[in-house]
């Protein structure tokens, strides 16, 4: 695991995966490493007032720029701040819904938008049709003129939001001639923060709506969109591609095959199996242990987060709501070519060989190392390089035209 500023290690990595952002405009690595040292120890208000001050801060020199039509520094400044007020609320996801993350998640979003808008393509804020609702998203187009392109459909993970999405994988997809869609879906960013929809194993549902919304579009290639999934992206976007094979490719990254199995893993032997065996008494116990650990400031964020995603009751139902999420049944009935991804350090993708091997499809699989920087979760501190990778292998599939005005990123 790569260590920056914070002794936490889950503070840390929330650190990383705000100065990730740093290549494609969405951070400055010496800001996000003062907001991170001043945290006092693992209060999460404290979590929240540091990175909070450090956005309010950048969101006045934004402010200030724009005003005085210096488009160049504000545009970054504004995602800047959109970065570390998302930051700032991302440990407050839990349930009962915190007044402060509602108010975070707004400002990232404002913020994005205001930078956005000051791009040489703005993107259309979409409202995609759901299930008798709307998903919020971005479609941005990687060039002025009208013509069909390849398109990539951006999807999340837990705690994700379409706004960082852009950052993660859009600007990269921009620059190589891709037109973007990201977008929330159930359970993640303002669809569960705003509209209270909350995450579902069955991802072919969610996505065959937004691809019949991008297939609507004359500037998409109807035979060239691909799925990129991110952190529980892996899981959902090979689960979305077993049964809508409308898609020309997917990327897992990182890649996960059983999420049960998985956090099984992490529980003591007897504990999981009088789970798996439905005893009462040990369920009875490992639902206590569960509780008291879902207290723990840092420790139990994980227990709160899931949680609150999948409006479980409590921990341990969170925990059994898991059992759906698996792609034993479906990896292979995927036919489109595969990319799965995992990193070194990171045990949330420690399933992807698994992943890899139950794939009947053109399929590759790629390992990133510590030792290139790029051991983390999503490669959240080598996401160049990520992308330099994941890109070259998509680009021999779709064959993208390079985009008319190719825009540096963070431009």
């Amino acid at each position: 695991m790569t260590h920056l500023v914070v002794r936490n290690e889950l503070l840390d990595a929330q650190t990383l995966r705000a100065a990730g952002a740093a290549p494609y405009g969405g951070a400055d690595i010496g800001e996000c490493l003062a907001a991170a040292t001043a945290v006092r120890g693992t209060d999460l208000a404290s979590w929240h007032e540091a990175w909070s001050s450090t956005a309010a801060a950048v969101l006045a020199l934004a402010e200030s720029e724009a005003a005085a039509g210096r488009t160049q520094s504000a545009r970054p400044a504004f995602f800047r701040a959109s970065s570390y007020f998302r930051t700032a609320g991302v440990m407050l996801l839990a349930a009962p819904l915190d007044p402060r993350l509602v108010d975070s998640y707004a400002r990232q979003t404002s913020c994005f938008r205001s930078g956005a808008a000051l791009l040489a393509e703005s993107p259309e804020i979409l409202e995609i049709p759901y299930e008798g609702t709307t998903l919020p998203g971005y479609f941005f187009r990687a060039g002025p003129d009208p013509a069909p392109r390849p398109t990539v459909i951006l999807t999340g993970g837990y705690d994700s939001t379409a706004e960082e999405l852009y950052f993660f994988n859009g600007a990269a997809a921009l620059a190589r001639g891709y037109n973007v869609l990201a977008f929330d879906g159930p359970g993640q960013g303002a669809a569960l923060v705003q509209q209270g929809l909350v995450m579902r194993p069955d991802w072919e549902a969610v996505i065959t709506p937004v691809l019949d919304y991008a297939l609507s579009r004359p500037d998409v290639d109807p035979a060239r969109v691909a799925l990129i999934g991110l952190s529980l992206g892996g899981y959902l976007a090979p689960r979305a591609a077993s049964a809508e094979h409308r898609l020309a490719a997917c990327i897992a990254d990182c890649g996960s095959y059983d999420l049960f199995d998985a956090a099984l893993r992490r529980i003591p032997g007897p504990l999981a199996a009088g789970v798996t065996g439905g005893r009462a008494w040990q369920t009875a116990a490992l639902r206590r242990i569960l509780q008291m650990l879902a207290r723990k400031p840092t420790a139990g964020w994980a227990l709160r987060r899931g949680q609150f995603v999948h409006g479980a009751a409590s921990p341990i139902e969170y925990l059994l709501a898991l059992r759906a999420y698996s792609l034993k049944d479906h990896a292979g009935m995927i036919t489109c070519p595969v990319l799965v991804c995992d990193a070194e350090g990171d045990d949330i993708s420690a399933s992807a060989p698994q992943l890899a091997e139950a794939l009947t499809c053109e399929k590759q699989y790629l390992h990133f190392t510590a030792a290139e920087g790029a051991g983390d979760h999503c490669e959240a501190g080598a996401r160049t390089l990520y992308h330099a990778r994941s890109f070259g292998w998509l680009d021999g599939i779709l064959h993208p035209e390079r985009p008319v005005q190719p825009q540096p990123p963070g431009s």
